[in-house]
C-alpha cells in the first residue's frame, strides 16, 4: 500500500473508499484490482506441505507396486499349483477308475473258468462214476491261454492245486502215474514243446506226494491233514531251482502264502489274493501276487453238498493294471500297492522277514509302468495329494476268517512326485511380477507428467463441460449429446475451449447447419403408448394444481420404473405417455422389458390413484390406464432448430398408438408382431388373443392381443430369464403381493 509521511511521522492510508472502488470495479468487469497480499512464509509453508504430499504419493506408489508385483506372482503361482494338482487329481482317478476296471474285468474271467471248470467236471463224474480230486481238465492249455495272457505279464502263469484227503493219497499217486504222461503230452503238444524236453521232464516226476526240504530236495508227506497237491499248470515249464517237476508236489507244505491263503479260501468259498515275490524262471525275483479262485465239485451255487475241490492259482504281476492309460507327456506318478496282511514267503530263495509290510511300488511314466521296489518310496511332501481305494476287495467277510489267518485286501495309493509337478512350475511367476513392476512405474511415470502439465487446464475444461452436459443430459440420449458435441467440434475448427460459452455451444450445435442431419434407424424397437382413460372428465373438475400434480406423480413413477428396467422415455403429450425399449441401445428382448415395463407401470397407476384419493377427490381412483405396444422399426433423431427434441417416427409409432387407442381400461393391448415376440422368448402363456380382429385406420382389420391380467413385471422376468436393475425404483412398484381388482396384480 502507498501513501505519503506527514510531518509527525505517520503514514495517510489510502481511504476505504477506494477499496471499495477497486472491489466494485472488479464486480461490474472492470480490470480487477491486485490480488490480496499473501505472506511468503504461508506460500512456502504450502510448497513444503505440497512436496510432501509427492513424497507421501511415492511412498504409496512404491508400496502399490510392490503389493501388486508380489500378489501377481503369488497368484501366478497358486495358479500353477492349482493346475497342478487338478491335473493330477484327474489322472490319478483316470488311472484307478481303469486299474479296477480291469482288476474287476479279471476277476470275473477268472470265476467264470472256474464255473466252466467245474460243470465240465460234474458232467465227467456223473458219466464215468467218479468223483475229485481223480479228474485232469482236458485241453488245459488251450482253456487256459487266453485267460492267462489277459493278465499282461511277461511271465503269465495259471496252476490247478487239487484237494487230496488223506486217506485219498495212495489212490491218488497211482492216478497221477496212469493220467501224468497223457496231461504232460497234450499240453506240450499245444504249447509247442519238443517230445525230448517232455521225456526229460517227466523223468523228472517224483512218483509219489512230495514237499521240498531246505535244500529243495523231495521228501515224502507225512504229515496227517489234507493235501494241496500240483497237477495242472500252464505254460509247462521247469524252474531251474527245483530238482524235479512239480506233479504231487504239496503246496500247503512248502509254501507259506499258500499256506495263508488256502484257509481263507477254503473257509469263506470266496477267492482270495496275496502280495509276494516271484521268480521269473528261478533267477530275477519279480514282486507280485496270486490269487486263489475255489473250484467247486458243482456249479450250481445252491447246491447242499457243494464243497471246493480245486484251487485255481493266477499269478499277477501287477504293472499291467498301470499300462497304456496315461499319455506320453504324462510322467511321474507314483502308484503305491498295499496289503492288509505282512509279506509272504515265494517259492524262491529271497528272504522276507516276519511281519514284513507287503507293499510295491510302480512309477507310471505315460503309457509304462516302472516297478521301483518292494517299499512304499512315495515321498512324503505329497501326503495330501493322496488318492487312495480299494484295489482288489473280493468280499471277504473277516467274520469267516479263521483264527491266525490274515484276510488280504488291496490298496492303491497314488501320489504324484517331483517330476510330475515341474512341469506345471514356470518361470511365469518372476516374469509377470516384473512385468507388472515395469509397466506400474512406466504409467506411473507418464500420468504423473500428464498430470503436471495439463492438470490445472484440464480442470477449468472439465467444469464447463459438466455444466453443459448437465443440461443436455436431460434433453437428449448419451449418444445424440455426443454426436451434437462431434459435429460442433468439426465446425468450432480452432476454437479454444475456453473461448466458447456453455449455452452458446448448445445453441450453436442445435442449429441448422451443413453437416447430416442427426438421424438413426433402429429396426428392432417395441413402443409403448399409455393413455390415462378419463382424464380429459376428471381434469376439467380440477384445479390446474391438482392437474400437475397428478401427472408429475404418475409420470414421475414411470419414470422411475423405466429407467429401472432399461426403458427410453421419448416424451408425455398431455395425459399420453411414451416410451421405447430398445434404443438408443438396442437390446434382444425389447418386446420382454417393454411388456415388463407396461405391466408395472399399469399396477403402480392404480396404486397411486388409491393413495392420491384423498387430496384430489374420489373419482381419482377410476382413472385408469389404456395401455398399446407395438414392435418393428423406427426413425429416430433431432429435429435441430428451436426447442428441438428426440423424436420417434414411422409406422411402429401410430400402430403402437392405434393399440393404445382400440384398447380397453386396464388392459395392454399388443400386436401380432410384439405378441410373436413374446412367444419366442417362452412367455406365449401368457398372451391372450383377442376374440375379434379389431380395425386399425390405415392399416385394416389386425388380429391383437391382451397381456394376461395377473402378470407383473416380476412374473415376466422371472419366466424369461432375464435380469433387471430396479434399484430406483419403489418397492411397491415391484411388490407383487398387493393385488387389487383391476391392477395388473390380479390375475383371471
Amino acid at each position: 500500500m502507498t501513501g505519503r509521511v506527514n510531518g509527525d511521522g505517520s503514514t495517510n492510508r489510502l481511504s476505504s473508499s477506494s477499496s471499495k472502488d477497486a472491489s466494485s470495479s472488479s464486480s461490474s468487469g472492470k480490470a480487477p484490482s491486485l490480488p490480496s497480499y499473501v505472506a511468503p512464509s504461508v506460500a512456502k509453508q504450502e510448497e513444503v506441505n505440497i512436496f510432501r504430499a509427492k513424497i507421501l504419493v511415492c511412498a504409496i506408489l512404491l508400496l502399490a507396486v510392490t503389493l501388486v508385483a508380489t500378489l501377481a506372482y503369488v497368484l501366478v503361482d497358486q495358479q500353477e499349483q492349482s493346475n497342478f494338482e487338478n491335473r493330477f487329481s484327474g489322472r490319478a482317478s483316470e488311472l484307478l477308475l481303469l486299474a479296477r476296471q480291469n482288476a474287476d474285468q479279471l476277476v470275473q474271467a477268472l470265476e467264470g473258468y472256474s464255473i466252466a471248470v467245474s460243470s465240465q467236471a460234474a458232467d465227467y463224474h456223473a458219466m464215468h462214476n467218479t468223483s475229485w480230486p481223480f479228474y485232469i481238465i482236458p485241453d488245459f492249455s488251450i482253456r487256459t491261454q487266453n485267460l492267462v495272457e489277459r493278465t499282461g505279464s511277461n511271465s503269465p502263469y495259471l496252476g490247478v492245486f487239487h484237494i487230496v484227503e488223506e486217506d485219498e493219497r495212495t489212490e491218488w499217486e497211482h492216478f497221477v502215474e496212469e493220467v501224468n504222461p497223457f496231461w504232460y503230452q497234450q499240453s506240450a503238444a499245444n504249447e509247442g514243446i519238443s517230445n525230448e524236453t517232455l521225456k526229460e521232464w517227466l523223468n523228472m516226476t517224483v512218483p509219489y506226494l512230495f514237499e521240498y526240504d531246505a535244500n529243495f530236495e523231495p521228501v515224502p508227506i507225512t504229515r496227517p491233514g489234507v493235501t494241496l497237491v500240483y497237477m495242472e499248470q500252464y505254460p509247462l515249464v521247469h524252474y531251474a531251482v527245483f530238482s524235479t517237476m512239480t506233479s504231487n508236489l504239496d503246496m500247503l507244505s512248502s509254501f507259506a502264502g499258500v499256506r495263508d491263503q488256502f484257509p481263507i479260501t477254503r473257509a469263506t468259498g470266496k477267492p482270495t489274493i496275496g502280495l509276494a515275490s516271484y521268480s521269473v524262471n528261478g533267477t530275477t525275483p519279480v514282486p507280485g501276487g496270486q490269487i486263489f479262485q475255489p473250484i467247486f465239485n458243482t456249479p450250481d451255487k445252491k447246491a447242499k453238498d457243494r464243497k471246493i475241490v480245486a484251487i485255481a492259482d493266477l499269478v499277477l504281476e501287477f504293472r499291467q493294471f498301470f499300462v497304456n492309460i496315461l499319455s506320453d507327456d504324462e510322467k511321474g506318478i507314483l502308484v503305491v500297492l498295499k496289503s492288509a496282511c505282512p509279506k509272504a514267503r515265494d517259492y524262491s530263495d529271497i528272504e522276507v522277514t516276519d511281519g514284513e509290510e507287503a507293499v510295491i511300488t510302480y512309477k507310471v511314466d505315460g503309457p509304462d509302468a516302472i516297478l521301483l521296489g518292494e517299499s512304499d518310496m512315495h515321498d512324503t511332501r505329497y501326503d495330501a495329494l493322496e488318492v487312495a481305494e480299494v484295489f482288489f476287495d473280493l468280499g471277504v467277510d473277516p467274520g469267516e476268517v479263521p483264527e491266525a489267518t490274515c484276510a488280504q485286501a488291496l490298496t492303491l495309493h497314488i501320489y504324484p512326485s517331483r517330476e510330475f509337478e515341474d512341469v506345471f512350475h514356470t518361470a511365469n511367476p518372476i516374469i509377470y511380477a516384473s512385468v507388472v513392476v515395469v509397466i506400474f512405474l512406466f504409467t506411473t511415470l507418464v500420468f504423473g507428467l500428464y498430470d503436471f502439465l495439463v492438470g490445472r487446464r484440464q480442470r477449468k475444461v472439465m467444469d464447463r463441460i459438466f455444466q453443459q452436459d448437465k443440461v443436455v443430459s436431460n434433453v437428449f440420449p448419451t449418444a445424440i449429446r455426443e454426436r451434437l458435441y462431434q459435429d460442433q467440434g468439426r465446425r468450432d475448427g480452432k476454437r479454444s475451449a475456453e473461448q466458447d460459452d456453455a449455452m452458446d455451444r448448445l445453441d450453436s450445435g442445435l442449429a441448422m447447419s451443413d453437416s447430416a442431419p442427426l438421424a438413426d434407424l433402429f429396426t428392432n424397437v417395441t413402443v409403448v403408448f399409455a393413455d390415462i382413460a378419463g382424464f380429459t372428465a376428471w381434469s376439467s373438475a380440477r384445479e390446474p394444481q391438482h392437474v400437475f400434480v397428478l401427472l408429475e406423480s404418475i409420470y414421475g413413477a414411470f419414470d422411475r420404473i423405466a429407467h429401472g428396467h432399461g426403458v427410453f422415455k421419448v416424451e408425455t403429450v398431455g395425459d399420453c405417455y411414451v416410451a421405447a425399449a430398445g434404443l438408443p441401445d438396442p437390446i434382444q428382448d425389447h418386446a420382454v422389458v417393454a411388456c415388463k415395463f407396461a405391466c408395472d407401470c399399469l399396477k403402480k397407476m392404480h396404486e397411486m390413484t388409491r393413495k392420491m384419493e384423498v387430496s384430489l377427490g374420489p373419482d381419482t381412483t377410476e382413472l385408469d390406464l389404456r395401455i398399446g405396444i407395438h414392435s418393428g422399426q423406427v426413425t429416430a433423431g433431432v429435429l435441430r432448430g428451436e426447442r428441438c427434441r428426440f423424436q420417434l417416427f414411422g409406422d411402429t409409432m401410430n400402430t403402437a398408438a392405434r393399440m393404445e387407442s382400440g384398447g380397453e381400461r386396464n388392459r395392454i393391448q399388443m400386436s401380432q408382431v410384439t405378441a410373436d415376440l413374446m412367444k419366442k422368448a417362452g412367455l406365449s402363456k401368457w398372451v391372450i388373443p383377442r376374440n375379434h380382429r379389431i380395425f386399425v385406420k390405415g392399416k385394416g382389420e389386425m388380429q391383437t392381443y391382451w397381456m394376461k391380467k395377473g402378470v407383473s413385471g416380476k412374473k415376466v422376468l422371472k419366466a424369461s430369464g432375464m435380469k433387471s436393475d430396479m434399484s430406483t425404483v419403489d418397492e411397491t412398484s415391484m411388490d407383487d403381493s398387493d393385488s387389487t381388482e383391476g391392477a395388473s396384480s390380479d390375475l383371471d
